[in-house]
């Protein structure tokens, strides 16, 4: 008997936070339908529509039978314990979503450099802040963030991966977060990635998986576009 798809619904033109998801989805080998991709924007704004009570607030979000999940972290966190995706120990298992939630915080800060005024503006009319914004955030919150995640990559000697010898959703997370930088600010980040060993490990070892490699290699891995988290503006950019 087959296992029924989760549904995915998230905007369909980006990766976006949806990424998140997909990725442990993919290296997973776990079946999915991305729903929006599939049928429309206008399905995705109809299930919102039709969802009431506990439903979610704004895509991504994960449907089953009846459950509904959403939130990014709060979603890794349920297909984790699904699909044995994390450790067993609570210890462990908490501090991959603290993790998790770091990697929120920054996701949070990346779209705040090119929408500083209004998430609702356009970034042509807030440029001049965004150029502030962006110079604060490549000077002092990249290498902030990158120095705590290459510390957490640290603390596990025995392999490449956050805990013990096998990827979580948090690996993926931070081979996400490596990519979308890489996307948004090339410059800076020739610069200084190399500070990050055991980060960048992280990112080449889930790069190497081959349900990674599979979708990397396919179209249902969309490219960074200027709709999405992570955007190249090339005057917001500099070593």
């Amino acid at each position: 008997m087959s296992v029924p798809a989760y549904h995915l619904w998230y905007w369909p033109t980006i990766q976006g936070r949806g990424e998140f998801i997909r990725l442990p989805l993919e290296a997973a080998g776990i079946r999915y339908r991305d729903r929006a991709r599939e049928d429309g924007v206008e399905a995705l704004l109809a299930d919102m529509d039709w969802r009431q009570g506990r439903a979610p607030f704004a895509p991504p979000y994960l449907a089953l039978d009846g459950l509904v999940v959403a939130q990014v972290a709060n979603i890794l966190a349920y297909l984790a314990q699904m699909h044995d995706l994390a450790p067993t120990t609570l210890a462990d298992r908490l501090w991959l979503q603290q993790v998790q939630l770091t990697v929120a915080d920054l996701v949070a800060e990346v779209h705040n450099v090119h929408h500083p005024v209004a998430a609702g503006e356009y970034y042509e009319d807030q440029k001049a802040e965004a150029a502030r914004a962006a110079a604060q955030f490549r000077a002092e919150r990249i290498p902030k963030f990158l120095a705590y995640f290459d510390v957490a990559a640290a603390a596990n000697p025995r392999s490449p991966w956050l805990v013990d010898e096998r990827w979580t959703y948090a690996d993926c997370s931070l081979f996400q977060l490596v990519e979308g930088l890489r996307y948004m600010f090339p410059r800076r980040m020739a610069a200084i990635e190399g500070d990050y060993p055991h980060l960048l490990a992280v990112h080449d070892a889930v790069a190497a998986l081959p349900g990674i490699k599979a979708y990397r290699a396919s179209d249902r891995r969309l490219p960074f576009n200027q709709e999405g988290i992570f955007r190249h503006y090339p005057e917001l950019d500099a070593a």
